[in-house]
């Protein structure tokens, strides 16, 4: 699993309501009693420094069990979290109503009976389809170009039967099309088991697979299935074997860095098995020759610090995506068959600086690759012979996407479409003729027409002459004259950035007359990978600055009022939220932080938390560093929490959350409330049963959503001065 994944963001991560009711009775006008978190202070020495945790006891000792069995947590840890969750439904009660009509709003724009546009692959297409009233999707095929004919590979809905909580990572049906390979995560601790289908018979073959990513990869003949082993602190490991059958299991490789992850596939056009071992910075890859499935796999280019590279197969030679020898933004190169190393690598398409190459897709007769710059993306094809032509767009801030397809020998790849204001459109487009299909519009059934929407770009400045792209999406008849409430939304880290896409769900607080804004700001790629080298270790408080410089930007253009603004972000992006909430409280009415990494300084000192030693090349090192120790200290969220006039906090969190543990929002909030000096209320809502991706099935997770952006209109509004 890579980084991307394994930190996604987008306002999807929203937390699920817990159930339990308030341990106390409402009556008159008396305000909900807030729990009070006792402190046991803990006194932590570190490269000379000491530092006191009031609230380390919230940790349970215990919490690689937890995770996967949350019902072992310790008692008065229990105890605490559930007074969270009944204090915050108390407070957030008055919003009963608004969110079940957000709610309502969010399933009214879902077509319930939705499907996928299929995708061909071999004698079939392959596709996904919805029930009305459904959680959970249909994996289903039928021959290629009939409409009729289905085989339903696997109801999920059947799968999530009796369980809180259940997701289907990796799917996929073998190259001979007799099998059917599925992983399910059952707990929201991203710990999976992969099934084995025979579709011949209809039955599972073989016993599951147990302790496993969601990644896994089926070998060219179909014979051999491989995946990605998780260790008991939740980390990848190793590859392993086994026939798809069933049978003893085989390592292919042990990975001994803590700090890779790892990732495995067949190349596109299937002559080889790839095993790719990253972080953030430093990538390798190792191959298995497709017609020889069981061979040792071979090292292409030994890993250097700082130099990524990912290895596709283009028929008669290898295609290297990279960022060696100063190609900040990557350049692709191409290398014969026989020597993938570096020494084979000869540049094809050069780097330019500002314009990141995200990823290429191999066809029979084309390259296709995926570009950002300026925060807005866009995909070019290049024939064999060496000619480009682009797929353009006219819009000042959208989003494209290659899809691809699974056929190799086709001329047809599939991407989609979609804007702030417009749903997306999937198109089917003809490499050799440029003619494009629409294949599909999301449809919005309870009505809504893009034009009724204004979508902006506009261009923050940083003291330092950086220029932070904008997105803003507002409705037509919201006036700006800074009466309007904001909702300004950002994560910066990783590299990954933000698009500027389409979202049904945030037009229930659109519709409402919120400007949305989302700031792409220092941290992620949004403007090259320099954007992301650029604040990251020692240069991270960038990340905050930008988002701050965003937000009075849009003040000084009077989009915005200081105190009106709500502040979004989840997980790395809940750091953020951490940090601008510590360093200009003054400019928000509300700051929502979803599963938020908030307490740096010790997360990143415990070795054998799962995200921690892959993190260092992002953060630094706490524990050896001091330099790192100090410049992390400076901005830590929890640490840097001191008495001043907060706005009101939401923070969220899951119980097997395996990315940003519970504990992390559950000590934030604890310090928070009685440090604050303005009386605005500080909320904690944690999942009990799960991780870092909210609910798991659809309706689940729009109750969810709808819970944050009730809280977003309720802190405008201050919701709490009229508690009835």
């Amino acid at each position: 699993m890579n980084r991307r994944q394994m930190l996604v963001s987008s306002a999807a991560l929203a937390t699920a309501a817990a159930s339990g009711t308030p341990a106390f009775a409402q009556s008159g006008t008396s305000m909900p009693v807030p729990p009070v978190a006792r402190r046991i202070p803990v006194t932590i020495e570190q490269l000379g420094r000491t530092r006191i945790d009031d609230y380390q006891w919230m940790k349970d000792d215990n919490w690689q069990n937890v995770l996967r069995d949350p019902s072992l947590i310790k008692a008065d840890v229990r105890e605490h979290l559930e007074a969270e969750n009944a204090y915050r439904e108390a407070m957030l009660a008055p919003t009963a109503d608004l969110q079940e009509a957000m709610f309502q709003e969010m399933r009214g724009r879902i077509k319930e009976d939705d499907s996928s546009v299929p995708s061909p692959y071999g004698p079939w297409e392959y596709y996904t389809r919805f029930e009305t009233g459904a959680q959970h999707p249909f994996y289903c095929r039928r021959p290629k170009g009939q409409t009729d004919g289905e085989q339903v590979l696997l109801d999920a809905n059947a799968l999530a039967e009796g369980k809180d909580y259940s997701s289907v990572g990796g799917t996929s049906p073998s190259p001979d099309h007799r099998y059917f390979v599925y992983a399910e995560d059952d707990q929201g601790s991203e710990v999976y088991k992969i099934y084995v289908k025979d579709l011949t018979t209809g039955q599972l073959i073989g016993d599951p697979i147990g302790d496993a990513t969601g990644d896994f990869s089926i070998a060219p003949d179909s014979q051999w299935l491989f995946w990605i082993n998780r260790d008991d602190n939740g980390r990848p490991d190793k590859i392993f074997r086994r026939p798809i059958t069933g049978g003893d299991r085989a390592l292919v490789y042990e990975e001994t860095d803590d700090g890779m992850f790892m990732g495995i596939g067949r190349t596109s056009d299937d002559a080889f098995i790839i095993i790719g071992i990253q972080n953030q910075e430093t990538g390798e890859a190792r191959y298995i020759p497709g017609n020889d499935p069981t061979a040792t796999p071979t090292l292409a280019e030994a890993r250097v610090e700082g130099t990524l590279y990912d290895l596709d197969h283009w028929s008669d030679r290898w295609i290297i995506r990279t960022n060696a020898d100063g190609a900040v933004d990557f350049k692709i190169c191409e290398a014969p068959t026989d020597n993938p190393g570096k020494s084979g690598w000869r540049d094809l398409i050069p780097f330019t600086a500002g314009k990141i190459i995200e990823g290429v897709g191999l066809f029979q007769d084309w390259l296709v690759r995926q570009e950002r710059a300026d925060a807005n993306t866009r995909i070019v094809v290049r024939s064999r012979a060496g000619e480009e032509h682009a797929i353009a767009v006219d819009e000042p801030a959208y989003a494209l996407g290659v899809q691809g397809s699974r056929d190799y020998a086709t001329n047809v790849t599939r991407y989609t479409y979609n804007s702030m204001a417009r749903p997306t459109e999937t198109y089917d487009y003809d490499m050799a003729t440029r003619q494009r299909t629409l294949r599909k519009t999301q449809e919005i059934p309870s009505g809504h027409n893009p034009g009724d929407y204004i979508v902006e770009r506009m261009e923050a400045p940083h003291a330092d002459g950086a220029m932070v792209p904008i997105s803003i999406l507002r409705r037509r008849d919201t006036p700006v004259d800074g009466s309007a409430p904001v909702l300004l939304y950002g994560y910066g880290s990783y590299g990954i950035p933000m698009s500027a896409s389409f979202s049904a769900n945030r037009l229930s607080l659109v519709n409402r007359g919120f400007i949305y804004a989302i700031a792409h700001i220092r941290g992620g790629s949004d403007k090259g990978w320099g954007w992301f080298l650029a604040a990251r270790r020692m240069t991270k408080k960038k990340t905050f600055e930008d988002f701050i410089a965003c937000a009075e930007h849009l003040i000084a253009r009077n989009y915005a009022t200081a105190g009106k603004i709500v502040a979004h972000g989840g997980s790395a992006g809940g750091m953020l939220m951490g940090a601008v909430n510590n360093m200009r409280p003054d400019l928000w009415a509300g700051v929502l932080a979803n599963v938020p990494f908030v307490d740096v300084i010790n997360t990143m000192s415990d070795t054998s938390l799962p995200l921690t030693p892959p993190e260092w090349p992002e953060w630094g090192n706490p524990i050896e560093d001091a330099d790192a120790y100090d410049y992390m200290m400076s901005y830590s969220p929890y640490d840097q929490v001191e008495a001043k006039a907060y706005p009101a906090v939401l923070a969220t969190g899951g119980l097997s959350d395996p990315r940003v543990t519970y504990w992390e929002p559950e000590k934030w909030v604890a310090r928070l409330r009685p440090a604050t000096t303005s009386g605005n209320p500080v909320l904690l809502k944690i999942n009990m049963t799960a991780g870092h991706f909210a609910s798991s099935g659809r309706f689940d997770y729009l109750r969810d959503i709808a819970h944050d952006y009730a809280f977003c209109v309720w802190a405008i509004a201050r919701g709490w001065e009229h508690h009835h």
